[in-house]
């Protein structure tokens, strides 16, 4: 649903008769218009491969190729832990064998002054580089497999076409042809990439798990009321459309449903972000995932499995998440392109040597372009800055869980708030005192703070927290009375004090400054009246306030050139008062959850780069469907999950600095591309030799030298990335 609780209350002040009922504009029925999506069944592909190699994906992309979120043993967090330890191990295996490898390296050798020879030293170098080849080699070749699956050329592609051509080409230089291995090569690519995909993968950690936090939220069983009258426990999915469920104090709602008996109030913060509770009765919808309050409800089930509400979300949030999972991340775009130069100069090099008759030569040349196009820089180039980025954003408060999509911040062209929680501090405060002729702000407000210091309805925490602040004195009250329907009433001072709706007011013919009130209403506020022994002493409004943040993230961003839309499930009037505070471009008032994913896909249209903030359930499908999602710390779980980035200290200013970071990242990680990639243009066509006529060709010594010099250059180049 919607936040359309909060300030609602002018929009519907007359049907409202009790203050406390001033949240409850239903818009419950709506659940209707869910009825036509399909329900996600977990029917993506389970894709091993993709998960043991891609790390340029798989540590960003949310865990989308993860079908079945139920019984994966242990959960998304769980296999990405898994993940984390097997690079690590897989690391350390090739680090130990490397040691001997490069030892025995008839390169090391000429390039240390060095030599070895015994019998079976070509055999011992060729087993451990096979062990190497296969065991630590396993997630690029894997990661590549799929990249050719899905088209998508990356940085697995390009290891790979490396460490195979060595390991082929050193195997046959090994036993069959003569010419120089490459097995140091090999073993100290594959030992670097691993390095790099571990830091990257650690520093990123914490894959999402919106789905399942999703299915968690549901009970399993229910107290199915039988046709004899007794109460039978049921598991949730036996559940029928028609059948009669008794959901006791404080328990969750398990399942869709009209209220056919009893009253209540119904906290849909979980479900909505709303943090006010929702007064229900009969003929009015439930919603499972929501939480019952004191009374106890009869609910006649509407909905089962796939059109349930949770499980429209379940599959707005899937089908956004699987759409957005297809973004490359800059290092992969970066590697594709080096991948497509290596096949061209490979293919060009051999084509061209070979018509000269030295075959071999030819091979070598080739070989060694294949080798050198895929240098160790380009593996610590982004996750070095990754890593620091990272580090950077922990102490600014922001937690990545999405790596691509936080790269592509510094693109954004409009960024979409949802208001209440994000915008707004999601708690009433009193905005204005108005008291009656002969009272002053002071008494009136006093007597307000006493009464409702016995109530926790959101209104009474808010007059009870202005009483605090202005240090005001409690009368002692007796006699409290909440009335549905009325207000409430106390005595003080043998005096009957009541606070109460505009519609109380109208129904008990007590006149009062209805100019004053329509102003106040306008502007989407609250108001309550305070009576002592029926006469009136004035009025105080309530609104739910704008976090003082709000006003310089906006101002910020509308200088930067970046429109601030405001999405919320409030009335028009409410919203518009915010936007108009706090100078947004755009308000989007009265929107549903699945209407908010809709709105940010039409804000995309054009090629525009949208990102989503807000903090509910309801907010989860937009976040999937935004470029960028990002939630508020103190938000709901599901938000939290299913957001890229998530503000640890739920401030809205943060998203400035998200945006800088990732311009400062994006530089370094050009800067470092660069270096490797620098390395390349001076090395491939030398490798290639063009200069071969002159005597100048590179041989692998030199190679190894420039390459660990582009490398340390990548490392200390990343370190010093930092914002303001």
């Amino acid at each position: 649903m919607g936040k359309q609780g909060k300030g609602n209350n002018s929009h519907n002040q007359k049907q409202h008769v009790h203050h406390h009922n001033h949240n409850r504009h239903e818009t419950h029925e709506t659940h209707e218009t869910h009825k036509t999506h399909e329900h996600y069944v977990h029917s993506n592909h389970h894709n091993h491969g993709m998960h043991e190699g891609h790390v340029h994906r798989i540590k960003v992309e949310h865990t989308h190729q993860h079908g079945n979120h139920e019984g994966h043993g242990g959960g998304h967090s769980g296999h990405h832990e898994h993940m984390l330890e097997d690079f690590k191990k897989r690391f350390w295996v090739s680090l130990v064998l490397a040691i001997p490898i490069s030892y025995l390296s008839h390169m090391i050798q000429m390039l240390f002054g060095y030599e070895i020879n015994f019998t079976g030293d070509t055999l011992l170098i060729f087993l451990l580089s096979t062990i190497v080849f296969f065991y630590g080699g396993k997630p690029f070749l894997f990661g590549a497999w799929n990249e050719i699956k899905d088209r998508t050329p990356g940085m697995m592609l390009l290891i790979s076409l490396a460490i195979v051509t060595a390991y082929v080409y050193s195997t046959l230089t090994a036993f069959f042809i003569e010419g120089s291995d490459f097995f140091f090569e090999l073993a100290t690519l594959i030992v670097i990439m691993l390095l790099g995909h571990w830091i990257e993968m650690k520093s990123v950690m914490g894959a999402s798990k919106a789905l399942e936090e999703l299915i968690k939220l549901m009970p399993k069983e229910a107290h199915k009321i039988d046709d004899s009258g007794n109460i039978v426990e049921v598991s949730v999915e036996d559940l029928l459309p028609g059948d009669i469920i008794l959901v006791k104090s404080g328990e969750k709602i398990p399942i869709d449903g009209e209220i056919i008996e009893g009253d209540s109030t119904v906290d849909e913060s979980m479900l909505t972000g709303e943090s006010v509770p929702v007064e229900k009765g009969p003929g009015m919808e439930a919603i499972g995932g929501a939480v019952n309050g004191e009374g106890v409800l009869k609910i006649k089930v509407s909905k089962t499995g796939n059109d349930t509400y949770l499980s429209q979300v379940i599959k707005l949030v899937s089908d956004a998440e699987k759409t957005k999972s297809k973004a490359q991340g800059f290092a992969d775009i970066a590697a594709k392109w080096l991948f497509y130069v290596a096949i061209v100069v490979g293919i060009i090099t051999l084509a061209y040597w070979w018509t000269t008759g030295d075959y071999e030569f030819a091979l070598e040349r080739m070989v060694t372009v294949l080798i050198i196009a895929c240098p160790h820089a380009l593996g610590l180039a982004t996750p070095l800055v990754t890593a620091r980025s990272t580090s950077i954003a922990a102490k600014k408060g922001l937690l990545i869980r999405n790596r691509i999509a936080f790269e592509g911040a510094y693109q954004l062209d409009r960024i979409v708030f949802d208001k209440t929680g994000t915008l707004t501090e999601g708690n009433f405060g009193v905005t204005d005192v108005q008291p009656s002729k002969g009272v002053s702000e002071e008494e009136l407000l006093t007597l307000a703070y006493s009464v409702e210091t016995q109530s926790d309805h959101p209104i009474a925490k808010g007059i009870v927290k202005a009483g605090k602040d202005r240090n005001l004195k409690l009368y002692k009250v007796k006699g409290f009375q909440n009335l549905t329907g009325k207000g409430l009433t106390a005595q003080i001072n043998d005096a009957e004090i009541s606070i109460v709706s505009p519609g109380a007011m109208r129904a008990n013919k007590i006149s009062f400054d209805e100019n004053t009130y329509d102003r106040l209403a306008q502007q989407g506020k609250t108001v309550v009246f305070v009576l002592k022994n029926n006469v009136l002493q004035g009025m105080i409004a309530l609104a739910d306030i704008i976090r003082e943040s709000s006003y310089k993230v906006i101002k910020e961003l509308n200088d930067r050139g970046i429109e601030t839309v405001m999405m919320t499930g409030d009335n028009s009037r409410v919203a518009n008062y915010v936007g108009e505070q706090l100078g947004l471009s755009q308000v989007i008032a009265e929107v549903l959850p699945h209407e908010k994913s809709n709105n940010v896909k039409k804000l995309k249209q054009g090629g525009k780069k949208v990102a989503m903030i807000g903090d509910g359930i309801n907010d989860a499908p937009a976040l999937a469907e935004a470029d960028l999602g990002i939630a508020i710390g103190a938000g709901t779980d599901v938000a939290i999950e299913t957001a890229d980035v998530v503000l640890v200290n739920s401030s809205p200013i943060d998203i400035l600095n998200i945006i800088k970071l990732s311009k400062a990242s994006r530089r370094k990680m050009i800067q470092n591309l660069g270096w490797a990639a620098g390395y390349n243009i001076i090395a491939i066509p030398l490798a290639a030799g063009v200069l071969n006529s002159v005597g100048i060709v590179i041989t692998p010594a030199i190679g190894a030298v420039v390459m660990s010099l582009s490398t340390i250059i990548c490392a200390i180049n990343a370190q010093l990335l930092k914002i303001d």
